[in-house]
């Protein structure tokens, strides 16, 4: 007992430290174990097999698909629309986006998502990002409370009562506990929190895809010599490549978009062609978007028939014609020691090898007009090609400088795509199959993974990097330690000394205590780690005191995620610290009334909902 515990408290000293990740104190304390003999090697390899940890890891690849597909950049946009400029609203409006969100997908996910639209819509309204960041931080932390995989903890607690054979919790019956917190977090904010949040000054305007495709638009000239057509009935082209004709060579123009007037997905004809290469097939009243002079696309198009359709070259119109998921934009700086110093390379024509098109160039800040250029150092272009041949183009070559992410600014891609509906369908799917019980957690989330990597929402190629193996690994390497605790007795005489203390004067007070214990590692310790180590507690103090664990269970899910008073409590605060400019005060002085409302909320509405 005494080596479990002196294991214990190292590994709580290290996650404070935080000299180390996570997941390497996480194998460091279940190596100990073994090593001292507490822990067989069958239990302590025990985790990696969890069904816990395999759901939570399914669950990281279903929220990649929303966040892949539009739906959290879509969300984030209506959120801050709706808002318009009143402050209070606009609070109101991202905790309770926030907290919505983060049911269905990651906390993380939910506030990378929305943090640079809720900086930028601070800006617009007068105010300043520091008095609407925490509050999404903490709406995202609140919001995983309203379904049973909105946060690993609720997923950790109803499956610690399966192990011990008891009925776990439904899909939504953490929403009888959530909803009542979310509207306490929304009030809370409204009209006591939103003036203990700091004023902290920024200098720095936000970069968001919006307002920098404007900027390109305008500097780049490249909404000049778009046109719009389509391919008529009498036209050559009808069931023809493109590089059957070679338009670039011959007249000049380039083929920029391509839509679908009658798709097939049984034939896998797609509705839009984004981004066409010179394999793409040309079809009957299919719309093609093309730039070049308009001399040379007055020639094409009596050549080939085709029926002219107006375009207004607004930049709105012209970013619904030049990104979504797949394809987007972003700005490629030449430096002197680039291999391509010297090249001439035609303005606005499809690059084979390289997967992309020169839309613009820039040099000196004056827009290039001339059809070929020879590229100096210091020249400023914007390409246009799939996210991926982008990011390969920046792997490729040293010497180019990619402005931002191309992987992080697709994510800000709030137009949607038939794959959209397909990562929202496969969302309901899994819930239909938890809500009625149809299959196994583990398996229904694995299911559904499995549907979006196959239908190209989340690319199987990024698919594990997008899994958090950080928290994956940490929660399957600290189930041993539930698992040691239960084995020597500690959890039992940890639970029979609350009991003892606290039990014997009421149930309630037993909760309370439960509540602060977890509530306290919580703040310093990752929110998983925490319900792992309370879990087999709470199970055993309720066991000693013969009442039903499901209260102790629901109070250990809440107060691990209330970690309200420091920013290294969980991801999302720490995300929102720097953005915003926070102190560690900060998080005291807007979090503590917060904690102290959850906790005197869930003594009262907890016993009510599940009776002792």
């Amino acid at each position: 007992m005494f080596e479990v515990l002196l294991i214990l408290g190292f590994t709580i000293l290290l996650f404070i430290w935080g000299k180390f990740p996570p997941d390497v104190v996480a194998l460091i304390s279940m190596l100990a174990l073994f090593l001292v003999g507490t822990l067989d090697l069958t239990e302590t390899l025990s985790g990696f097999s969890n069904p816990t940890v395999i759901m939570i890891a399914a669950l990281f690849i279903i929220g990649e698909g929303l966040s892949r597909t539009g739906w959290t950049a879509l969300a984030g946009q209506k959120f801050v629309s709706w808002a318009g400029s009143s402050i209070p609203k606009l609070l109101v409006i991202v905790t309770l986006g926030s907290s919505l969100l983060s049911g269905f997908v990651s906390n993380t996910g939910t506030v990378a998502a929305l943090l640079p639209v809720t900086v930028s819509a601070a800006w617009n309204a007068a105010t300043v990002p520091s008095k609407l960041l925490m509050p999404i931080a903490f709406g995202s932390n609140t919001g995983g409370l309203l379904t049973l995989t909105g946060t690993p903890p609720n997923i950790i607690a109803s499956n610690a009562l399966l192990e011990q054979g008891v009925e776990g919790f439904s899909f939504f019956e953490f929403g009888l506990i959530g909803l009542p917190l979310l509207i306490i977090t929304l009030l809370y904010f409204r009209y006591l929190g939103y003036r203990l949040l700091p004023t902290n000054k920024s200098k720095h305007r936000p970069v968001n895809l919006d307002s920098e495709m404007h900027k390109w638009i305008k500097d780049y000239s490249i909404g000049d010599n778009v046109y719009r057509f389509r391919i008529r009935s009498m036209s050559p082209l009808i069931n023809t490549k493109i590089r059957d004709w070679d338009f670039e060579k011959k007249h000049k123009v380039s083929i920029m978009r391509l839509r679908r007037r009658h798709p097939n997905p049984l034939k896998k004809i797609p509705l839009f062609v984004e981004f066409p290469t010179p394999d793409t097939e040309m079809r009957y009243h299919d719309i093609i978007t093309v730039k070049g002079k308009a001399e040379d696309v007055d020639q094409m198009m009596l050549t080939y028939k085709l029926g002219v359709i107006p375009l207004k070259p607004t930049n709105d119109e012209l970013k619904e014609e030049l990104i979504n998921q797949e394809v987007g934009l972003s700005q490629m700086i030449i430096t002197p020691n680039s291999a391509f110093v010297g090249n001439t390379v035609p303005l606005g024509m499809y690059l084979d090898q390289a997967g992309i098109q020169l839309l613009g160039g820039s040099r000196n800040n004056t827009a290039l007009k001339d059809t070929f250029i020879t590229i100096k150092p210091g020249d400023a272009f914007i390409i246009r090609g799939s996210w991926k041949a982008i990011e390969d183009l920046q792997k490729a070559y040293e010497h180019l400088v990619i402005s931002g992410s191309p992987e992080a600014m697709a994510k800000n891609v709030d137009k949607l795509t038939p794959r959209s509906y397909i990562a929202l369908g496969t969302l309901l799917l899994m819930i239909v199959l938890l809500v009625f019980k149809l299959m196994p957690g583990a398996v229904a989330a694995l299911l559904c993974a499995g549907i979006l990597m196959l239908s190209g929402c989340v690319p199987i190629t990024k698919a594990y990097k997008r899994i958090s193996w950080t928290s994956v690994v940490m929660i399957a390497a600290m189930i041993p330690m539930g698992l040691a605790l239960q084995k020597t007795g500690i959890a039992k005489w940890t639970a029979n000394s609350l009991v003892d203390y606290l039990g014997s004067l009421h149930p309630i007070v037993l909760l309370g205590g439960i509540f602060l214990l977890t509530t306290a590692l919580s703040q310093t310790i990752n929110n998983s780690a925490t319900a792992v180590l309370m879990a087999p507690i709470a199970l055993a103090a309720a066991a000693t005191l013969g009442v039903s664990p499901k209260p102790y269970m629901i109070a250990v899910a809440v107060s691990a995620s209330t970690a309200f008073l420091t920013p290294v409590g969980t991801t999302t605060n720490a995300m929102v610290m720097a953005a915003a400019d926070y102190r560690f005060i900060d998080y005291v002085r807007v979090g503590a009334p917060l904690l102290l409302l959850f906790f005197i909320t869930t003594l009262i509405l907890v016993p009510i909902i599940w009776p002792f």
